[in-house]
């Protein structure tokens, strides 16, 4: 067996330690990563040689979930891990975004940075460990890249920053955010957060900074012991002769105007026409013709240093706006009939529709993971992002990682928003509908989705508005410019993609990309200053125009649903041996029961009239009645002696032969049959314990039937 060696260094008030050639020898890169009793493989492997004809880097990413790692076996019938966890991809995407910057850009070789959860200490969260393994993986193998960057995670309870904080305090704090960096920028923000003032997230990024600077130096050491020579490898780059061939066919002045537009098919159209062109001329050339298989790369670079030449020297914009000028807003709701609630905003050729269902709790979706504290989910967003959204054709295969990813930023900006359960009752779905896309519909899926769930009825606590903005850098940190609403063109040739989210009031989310390696302080604070500035503007000038606050009344096509509280011991009598009671008042009432631990009840119908009387039926239950208290129930038993009454499901009571009439009877069949509605008054308990009634002692008559 394999000894290697440890190294370890105190993180957040914990151990940390990193073994290194002691497990998965055959990888390329290899961390066994300890943080408490957490435990995580991390592998960095890559292929020897780019596949055929590839033209992009296939970087992969895995952040595996295994239930061993809790003490659990896999539900379904298999008793094995499914497809990634929702968690997963998220987290996978969380460890690609920094990491695929800082690889060569003319790099083809498959990589893939794989991470096994193997056990799971709740003080520890497995999904930062994985982050660090990563970075250390790769930063010790043979792979080129230009590392080492370490991420660290800030939590805040109690108006205190907790660094990697537990996943308790993770999940109730005000503010989860994630910070990448390299040994001298951040390369990387993802945040969700309870309304956080902008200066409080700029302390938060850079605190997290500083220990990621500290985490670095560890690093560096362990790659000074154990890094592998970097392995060269066949480079994608497009020879600086073919460029000069390009331009001598196509001139810088042509270029920008074939790209200067504010109509993306417009401009696609342009740049087809001139590859074509050149298309023309290389195949008559013999010795030029071999340049067609580089032709797409070679224009897609010449049109992005003609877009970013525009931006930075000539502060002009591809479809001739402001700096910080935004695009032509438009927001609308109820255009869906019979839906719960329906929104549609629209920002240039960015257009999201939203629709909101509500339902009974029962619907909440249940989430199988490593996180025990997190077994359901009230609120779901999700994100659709159809081909016809960009004038392309293709099938569609169900949500891949990018989908999930936008989906769980639009919620996790919303999510804080959202009214509790005891103040609103309900599971509540949104679905973002790409319509069509140009940039940023994910914080287009923000203001969408605030529209619908506030003309749904949802008493949102405020709306939530989402704005993303770019960046075009130069040769040194100081020559650069900050773009608000970037648009598809600007995002693809840029180097930045900061999303931010929130209310008047303050952050709720954040996601920054980066093509670059990092950003300088100045600008991580003009980009979060600038996105203030436009959601303000969305807010005030096109959002609550449309709709100001929630609708006091939902659809009435959404379910009712009233909700009440029980005492919690009187829970089995609701429910009944074997779920018999509970079944008969759906069966009676046609409503829907949910029942918590904690004693409250939800019932739900289109009917309000169902649901007043499965809730009557509940409280007839669960009433400690007392002598003298006057009810109607139906007959369901007679015996010689009496009578049985039942007032609900469940719930019986007799009445004495004596008891039914104020004259001597012989037969309870006299006066009574099975079926009959009385009214009856409650005597108390009889020696037996059973309550006892009578119907003679009701001041109205001796006996009421139906």
């Amino acid at each position: 067996m394999q000894k290697g060696k440890s190294y370890s260094i105190e993180l957040g008030g914990r151990t940390l330690t990193v073994d290194i050639g002691r497990v998965a020898a055959q990888a390329n890169g290899a961390a066994f990563m300890h943080y408490g009793d957490t435990t995580v493989l991390s592998t960095a492997t890559s292929s020897d040689k780019p596949r055929e004809g590839i033209d992009f880097f296939p970087l992969s990413v895995e952040f595996e979930e295994k239930m061993y790692s809790v003490g659990e076996i896999p539900g379904g019938f298999n008793k094995r891990e499914g497809k990634a966890s929702e968690n997963a991809v998220l987290t996978s995407r969380v460890i690609d975004r920094p990491m695929r910057p800082l690889f060569p850009k003319d790099y083809r070789n498959d990589v893939t940075l794989n991470n096994l959860v193997m056990s799971v200490d709740p003080a520890c969260r497995p999904e930062i460990v994985a982050m660090l393994g990563s970075a250390i993986a790769t930063s010790i193998s043979d792979i080129p890249f230009d590392g080492p960057c370490a991420m660290t995670q800030i939590g805040l309870v109690d108006g205190e920053f907790i660094v990697n904080p537990s996943q308790a305090q993770w999940d109730e704090g005000d503010l989860q955010l994630t910070v990448a960096s390299t040994a001298e920028k951040v390369i990387m923000i993802e945040a969700g957060a309870k309304e956080i003032k902008e200066d409080k997230m700029i302390e938060a990024i850079y605190k997290a900074h500083e220990i990621n600077l500290t985490l670095i130096d560890f690093i560096k050491k362990i790659m000074a012991a154990e890094g592998k020579e970097k392995s060269t490898y066949e480079s994608a780059a497009v020879p600086e002769e073919l460029f000069a061939a390009l331009k001598e066919l196509i001139p810088a002045e042509e270029m920008e105007e074939a790209v200067f537009t504010d109509q993306k098919q417009v401009r696609e159209e342009n740049i087809a026409k001139l590859t074509e062109r050149i298309e023309a001329a290389w195949a008559e050339d013999e010795e030029k013709a071999e340049w067609l298989e580089l032709l797409s790369e070679a224009m897609y670079q010449y049109e992005k240093k003609t877009v970013r030449k525009m931006i930075l020297q000539d502060h002009k914009r591809p479809d001739g706006r402001k700096i910080d000028e935004i695009r032509p807003l438009a927001a609308e709701i109820d255009l869906i009939p019979r839906v719960h609630g329906s929104a549609m905003f629209t920002r240039g050729q960015t257009q999201i529709c939203t629709v909101t269902t509500l339902a009974p709790l029962s619907e909440v979706q249940k989430v199988e993971g490593l996180d025990k504290n997190i077994t359901e989910k009230r609120y779901i967003h999700q994100y659709n992002f159809p081909s016809y959204s960009v004038g392309e054709t293709k099938p569609s295969r169900g949500p891949g990682r990018r989908e999930i990813g936008h989906g769980a930023l639009a919620e996790r900006a919303l999510r804080p928003m959202i009214p509790s359960k005891e103040d609103f009752p309900y599971a509540i779905r949104c679905v973002s509908e790409t319509f069509e896309s140009n940039g940023s519909t994910s914080q287009a899926s923000v203001c969408a989705s605030t529209l619908s769930l506030m003309a749904a009825g949802v008493p949102i606590k405020k709306p939530v508005a989402g704005i993303s903005c770019g960046l075009v850098t130069g040769d040194s940190d100081d020559d650069y410019l900050v773009l608000t609403d970037i648009q598809g063109l600007e995002d693809f040739f840029g180097d930045m993609d900061f999303k931010v989210a929130g209310t008047h009031d303050g952050i709720t989310a954040i996601q920054m990309d980066i093509k670059i390696h990092g950003l300088t302080r100045p600008i991580v604070e003009e980009a979060i200053a600038r996105t203030k500035q436009a959601r303000e503007y969305i807010l005030t000038n096109v959002m609550e125009p449309c709709i100001a606050e929630p609708r006091p009344e939902i659809s009435p096509y959404a379910p009712k649903i009233v909700q009440i509280m029980i005492d919690p011991q009187k829970i089995g009598d609701v429910v009944g041996q074997r779920g018999k009671t509970i079944n008969e008042i759906i069966a009676r009432t046609g409503t829907k029961i949910d029942i918590e631990d904690d004693g409250s009840i939800s019932v739900s119908s289109n009917d309000k009239n169902a649901i007043d009387s499965a809730i009557n039926m509940i409280q007839m239950i669960t009433t400690e009645f007392e002598a003298g208290q006057i009810l109607t129930g139906t007959v369901v038993s007679i015996k010689e002696f009496g009578a049985f009454i039942e007032f609900a499901p469940g719930k019986e009571g007799m009445v004495h032969i004596s008891k039914i009439a104020k004259r001597r009877i012989n037969h309870v069949e006299d006066v009574l049959t099975l079926g009959d509605k009385v009214t009856v008054v409650c005597l108390g308990k009889d020696k037996m314990g059973r309550l006892s009634f009578s119907m003679k002692d009701v001041k109205r008559g001796p006996y009421e039937s139906a």
